[in-house]
């Protein structure tokens, strides 16, 4: 039986049919595919009469059909900020009905009643739907670090005769049925560039070429068991591989560069996937989910209407906060969201009076507006800018001349940022859990010994960025060449301005050459022996300081991978370093 057939065999088990016209409607075929698939399944015996299904038939649909289902709800949701900040995708209302919940009561509706959602995103807010739904909850703690092909692996028990199902889709017809005789992957004739497949004319989904658009993929799939056992031994395979780390589920449909299950196509309306906040606007402007506090304070810093705030594009989530790019008028801005524990980490009235210190004199971005109760910042976006290349020595030229001419200025504010303060506190938000880092106290002895040293040698204090990463430093076109703006001034405080090396240094995460090299370019007159040393100790002091500031955020689900591990090397070695360089030299 081929899949047209069974296509047939199936619209004729939902309902008799009147005329071979009518069936062809139902099924998207020609009227003579149906007269000739009608002969074969009764030849085969499938069917007698007129379009009765036999017992082999019915068998058949029995053996293949569904038994449960997989809702994948775990992620972000990065691109659908600003709601994300206050509510995962899943639980977004669109028409009065939250989309997890449609979702359910269409499987349901199909006599699907075993539904398992993985979750992880603000997972508590799921918990409601075992007992509204009889649902099963499972939680994938990797979440932010890894893509859904890690939620489907921790859901793996499941992935027979089974619908596979993304949260963030809003179905006008139910697209789950009662009865299915074959695995298929759903599309739409939508064409969409950042497919990776098209259907062919045998409905397989064949891989897109270089310049053309696949179709729309929209993610519902159907496994019976036969399809699904070797779709769950490459997803554990491919879960213990570390590359796979980033990719979505679909990748454990390939082979060979083809999808291993035909196409199901649907039409292009039926089924909406929603994963911004313009396409929640477009599909139910009167949603609740509009009602942004960041949107309103978008409207209301720039004199605008909410519906005049558009093109809204995520930007990359950054350590600290989540941003997202927007049009207003015509223009273009940056809206920064603070990111998860940020109320703990940011004094965000201090920054606003780093800011207004620092307004005029063009050093940093144009900043349209702040909140320091929020700590909702607006600022121009800056066309065809980029980050400095911590590997080019002339960007780092550049940046360290910025950087002591900031420093030059001796600029004042009334908070100081105090490094073996922050790093006592970040410790105490770890609520008691000790350190992951076996010899974090061994490793914290030998930091705080350092501090004698820094003290004797910090010299003057004067306004310092703190965070004065590569990343932060924007290269910007202007009429005289590229102009340099540091931006980000969360953490920025009274301190020694050299500490401000030390942080691009670990952000970095620079060897020793690359260390002595920006020190040289800071210094450029030549840096004193015990200057040198300090740095080394304010690279030990705040190596684990954001050690400590990544275990704090580890606990809120955010994990950063190499750099926090990075950032207690540092700690280590650097420490380590600084009493080697004063054995024969001094004393701490």
């Amino acid at each position: 039986m081929n899949k047209q057939e069974m296509d047939l065999l199936l619209a004729l088990k939902q309902a008799p049919y009147r005329s071979q016209r009518e069936l062809a409607a139902r099924c998207g075929c020609s009227l003579g595919a149906v007269n000739q698939g009608l002969r074969a399944l009764e030849r085969d015996g499938w069917l007698r009469g007129r379009g009765e299904l036999t017992q082999q038939a019915e068998t058949l649909l029995e053996q293949n059909s569904p038994k449960q289902a997989v809702i994948l709800a775990a992620g972000f949701g990065m691109r659908m900020v600003p709601i994300n900040v206050q509510t995962p995708k899943a639980l977004v209302r669109v028409h009065g009905e939250l989309l997890i919940e449609r979702l359910i009561r269409q499987l349901r509706e199909a006599g699907v009643r075993r539904i398992c959602v993985v979750t992880g995103f603000m997972k508590e807010r799921f918990e409601y739907l075992i007992d509204a739904f009889g649902v099963e909850l499972v939680v994938n703690p990797d979440y932010a670090g890894k893509n859904n092909l890690h939620s489907l692996n921790k859901a793996l028990d499941w992935l027979s005769n089974a619908y596979v199902v993304p949260c963030d889709l809003w179905c006008r017809e139910n697209p789950f049925r009662s009865r299915e005789l074959y695995s298929w992957y759903m599309v739409s004739p939508r064409p969409d560039p950042d497919s990776t497949v098209r259907v062919n004319r045998k409905q397989e989904l064949a891989p897109v070429g270089h310049a053309a658009s696949g179709n729309a993929m929209l993610g519902i799939s159907y496994l019976t068991e036969p399809d699904a056992a070797p779709v769950r031994r490459r997803i554990q395979a491919m879960c213990r591989e570390p590359r796979y780390d980033g990719v979505f589920w679909e990748e454990a449909l390939y082979e060979k560069d083809r999808m291993i299950l035909p196409a199901r196509v649907v039409p292009e309306d039926s089924v909406v996937e929603i994963n911004t906040y313009e396409q929640l606007r477009a599909l139910d402007s009167g949603s609740d989910h509009l009602k942004s506090d960041a949107i309103s304070a978008i409207a209301e810093a720039l004199h605008a209407g909410q519906d005049q705030v558009v093109d809204i594009t995520v930007l990359k989530k950054g350590m600290t906060n989540r941003s997202f790019r927007f049009t207003c008028r015509g223009k273009q801005y940056i809206m920064r969201i603070p990111g998860e524990g940020t109320d703990q980490l940011i004094n965000r009235r201090e920054e606003a009076a780093v800011y207004r210190v620092i307004a005029g004199r063009g050093i940093c971005d144009d900043i349209a507006y702040i909140d320091p109760d929020s700590g909702y910042k607006i600022t121009e976006f800056l066309e065809n800018a980029r980050v400095c290349d911590p590997l080019d020595p002339a960007d780092v030229g550049r940046c360290m001349e910025k950087l002591r001419a900031f420093h030059e200025l001796d600029l004042q504010v009334d908070h100081e940022f105090d490094i073996f303060r922050q790093i006592d506190f970040y410790e105490s938000l770890w609520d008691g859990v000790p350190s992951e880092y076996r010899d974090y106290d061994q490793t914290k002895k030998e930091v705080l010994a350092l501090r004698g040293y820094i003290e004797a040698h910090a010299g003057r204090r004067c306004l310092t960025h703190i965070d004065a990463v590569p990343d932060n430093f924007l290269f910007v076109p202007g009429p005289g060449g590229e102009e340099l703006r540091l931006i980000d001034w969360e953490y920025a405080g009274m301190q020694d301005p050299h500490v401000d090396l030390a942080m691009f240094c670990i952000y970095a995460m620079y060897d020793r050459p690359h260390v002595e090299a920006l020190i040289d370019a800071y210094f450029r007159e030549g840096c004193p022996r015990a200057t040198r040393i300090k740095i080394y100790c304010y690279i030990a002091a705040c190596g684990l300081l954001w050690s400590n500031w990544c275990e704090y955020k580890r606990s809120l689900g955010v994990e950063f991978g190499e750099y926090s591990l990075r950032q207690y090397r540092f700690a280590k070695e650097y420490s380590r370093l600084v009493r080697r360089e004063l054995e024969g030299g001094g004393n701490l």
